[in-house]
């Protein structure tokens, strides 16, 4: 859909506000061969769809990045309410919104194309600016990163330390509805949001998102840096390794996976003694001594000696023989590829290995407890902590054994030093975004890290906004957000989108099944307000849901050129009626942030008049059945029922003193319930807990509901089929 043309009676219209940018290269207009004209920030003059503003308009872009925005008497009447057509809005209109003159100089509007060119195209035909260039306009300073190339820079976590006085900015949470398997848009709303707020509202905004898997970019979903013209750039960057973070934790997981079957297969040969000596081996003059990772041990079994020859044989047993079950262990291996055949493995087959041969598995990469661990730590001393008080399994007597008990706790954390600070990336529209963490939103919380936001939240200061996405739909990402990510953060949020689409809501009210790789059934492409009207109680719940928490709740409903105005009225009245702050039509896929100014001041109001404090859906303290009961409720459900195996490790985690932690809960993101097809808002089933396991480091536990894969496979024809580079430019060609 394109917007309507713009009004001809003012001297600037929203079209033709392309800001440009004057860099050493950029005295020729547009490059051959720029796809669609969407490389608009190239132009050396502005392309005006109205009537030429005079020309003294169009010479300060080049000025430092210190330079501010004329201003004085008369220059309002070239200013222009920012409003997108597609609106459909019975309550009454915000007011008049002035459009700043010159924005930040890192600022550039994109000249669209419809129909909307591939994902690649567009993000090959933006030139991003130097990544310095959006850490200057953002107020950091040389010494507050590291550049990982041109346009990506790692964030030092010191800048925490420096802004410590600064005051936070407004915190948005970005969820959506029960999705298709197709995907409602959270990362390009999130995106798209992010480049209305700071290319056309103004404010000082920062993206927090989480880095792609390069299992789905190679497999059936493709990367994660949104689409169409709200993207984050260089897109291929972003999808592929980027600054190796998830590389690191593939690293340090499977480092920890080596020292638990090396231990059994020593700890198998050697007697207490043998194993003692060579822990705390003698030094040339005969002395020995504990590493600093034994005393860890060693304090956690009681024992305060500090010289190795003053323990007793007892003692020695106790320290040097974790005797692990290797029935009980819960470490699997990890790679970022979607590898079926390495679900369940055999090891140990070597002749070295003397038969001990044991089962276990690959999960991807990001479904390693270690991710989790990245995205909920506050600092290193707090991620060395974490990672040290892992639990890869019990011993033969029950007790749980850590990353600390095997001695590789600091071994980790040096592994992950780097990846412990976020990348700086920029939007389509040169605003900033930092990309950070990629927790598997089934079993693990699935949002991006707490020190990105809590940096970014630092940097754009009173009055800016941070926008950060939740994985999958709100009754799995936001209630994870909630009561698990803002727990350990102390972050409030003041304001939460739901994201919705008309497509979904269709499914919801009993249309056809939707099917990634087959065309949408012809109910999807038709209008059918009756099919939407129903559809609307999986949005009403899950606007209910979030409002419980003390947030207001706007929903972004994301326009596809076949939704009509009828639907989306629908859908608008449908959120007011279920309590929603506002409820606004988007564009941003086709147009960019244009296309969500009006969900920007939405989100703007919406955060001022926040006044709650933060609920949480229950207290630490309740026991983990209490819990899984609060979250089972909240879904719909009318009751729990426990696996036998399922019984025996609450018992066993509560034993272990592990019952204080939040629950993190494994659920299918196609239902409310743990059943896939069941769509809408189900109510009065009985949801099956199959299983309860652990991320101790990570601080949650996480109940399977139903069986969920922590390796996807590849299907007949993965997105590698298209992925390719020119040989001639070195561009990658094909991502989406």
């Amino acid at each position: 859909m394109d917007l309507p043309a713009p009004p001809t009676n003012y001297p600037k219209t929203l079209s033709s506000i392309i800001l440009w940018r004057r860099r050493p290269d950029a005295g020729a207009a547009t490059r051959p061969g720029a796809i669609n004209n969407c490389a608009s920030q190239r132009l050396s003059r502005p392309i005006v769809s109205a009537p030429r503003a005079s020309a003294h308009h169009h010479h300060h872009h080049h000025h430092s990045l210190q330079q501010t925005a004329p201003s004085g008497p008369g220059r309002d009447h070239d200013r222009v309410v920012a409003r997108s057509s597609a609106v459909v809005t019975p309550s009454p209109l915000p007011p008049p919104l002035l459009l700043p003159e010159m924005p930040s100089p890192t600022i550039r509007r994109l000249n669209v194309a419809s129909p909307v060119p591939a994902d690649i195209d567009i993000a090959n035909a933006v030139e991003p600016l130097p990544i310095a260039d959006i850490a200057a306009e953002l107020g950091l300073r040389p010494e507050h990163y590291d550049l990982y190339g041109k346009y990506k820079a790692k964030v030092l976590l010191s800048v925490l330390d420096e802004l410590k006085a600064q005051q936070d900015g407004y915190y948005v949470v970005v969820g959506g509805i029960t999705p298709t398997p197709l995907g409602e848009g959270k990362s390009t709303t999130t995106v798209g949001l992010c480049q209305a707020l700071g290319a056309f509202l103004d404010k000082k905004v920062v993206t927090c998102v989480r880095q792609p898997s390069q299992g789905p970019t190679f497999g059936i979903k493709g990367g994660a840096a949104g689409g169409g013209y709200s993207q984050v750039i260089p897109m291929d960057e972003f999808n592929l390794h980027m600054t190796g973070d998830i590389h690191a934790i593939t690293a340090a997981n499977n480092l920890l996976a080596a020292a638990i079957d090396t231990r059994i297969f020593h700890e198998a040969s050697q007697s207490d003694k043998a194993l003692f000596n060579r822990l705390c081996p003698a030094n040339k003059e005969g002395k020995r001594r504990f590493a600093d990772v034994m005393l860890r041990r060693l304090s956690k079994l009681g024992i305060s000696k500090t010289d190795p020859n003053e323990l007793t044989p007892d003692e020695v047993r106790r320290f040097a023989r974790l005797d692990i079950d290797p029935e009980s262990i819960t470490w699997r291996r990890v790679m970022d590829v979607n590898d079926r055949f390495l679900r369940k493995i055999s090891i140990g087959q070597g002749p070295e290995e003397k038969g001990m041969v044991r089962e276990t598995g690959f999960d991807i990469s990001v479904a390693s407890e270690i991710m989790a661990v990245l995205a909920l730590t506050t600092s290193l001393a707090d991620m060395r902590e974490r990672l040290g008080r892992m639990v890869i399994g019990n011993s033969r007597s029950g007790e749980p054994i850590t990353a600390d008990d095997l001695g590789v706790g600091g071994a980790l954390t040096v592994l992950m030093k780097d990846a412990i600070h976020p990348t700086l990336m920029q939007t389509l529209e040169g605003t900033p975004v930092l990309v950070h963490a990629g927790p598997f939103a089934n079993i693990a919380h699935g949002n991006s890290s707490i020190v990105a936001d809590k940096i970014a939240l630092k940097l754009v200061g009173k009055g800016g906004f941070v926008v950060t996405e939740a994985g999958f739909g709100a009754d799995i990402g936001t209630e994870k957000f909630m009561d698990i990510k803002c727990r350990y953060s102390g972050l409030m949020p003041q304001c939460a989108i739901i994201v919705a689409t008309i497509r979904a809501l269709k499914m919801h009210g009993g249309g056809p099944e939707v099917v990634a790789g087959k065309p949408l059934d012809h109910a999807y492409v038709s209008e059918n307000v009756a099919l939407v009207e129903a559809g609307c109680v999986n949005l009403a719940k899950h606007i209910s849901n979030t409002r419980s928490y003390g947030v207001n709740v706007v929903v972004a409903i994301n326009k596809f050129a076949t939704d009509t105005e009828a639907e989306m009225n629908a859908v608008r009245n449908a959120s007011m009626a279920a309590g929603a702050f506002d409820a606004i039509v988007c564009t941003h896929h086709a147009h960019g942030g244009k296309g969500a100014v009006d969900l920007g001041v939405a989100v703007q109001r919406a955060c001022e008049s926040q006044s709650e404090p933060l609920k949480f859906l229950y207290p630490l303290e309740s026991t983990i059945k209490e819990k899984i009961e609060s979250i089972a409720k909240f879904y719909g459900a009318s009751g729990v029922e426990y696996s036998e195996q399922a019984e025996k490790q609450i018992e066993m985690y509560t034993k272990q003193g592990f019952s204080n932690l939040p629950i993190c809960m494994a659920k299918t993101q196609y239902s409310f319930s743990h059943v896939p097809s069941m769509k809408g808002a189900p109510t009065g089933f009985i949801l099956p807990i199959r299983d309860v396991r652990a991320s101790i480091g990570a601080g949650f536990i996480y109940p399977l509901v139903g069986t969920m894969s922590t390796m996807p496979g590849l299907p007949t024809r993965p997105c590698f089929y298209e992925i390719d580079i020119d040989t001639t430019t070195g561009r990658v060609m094909g991502l989406s």
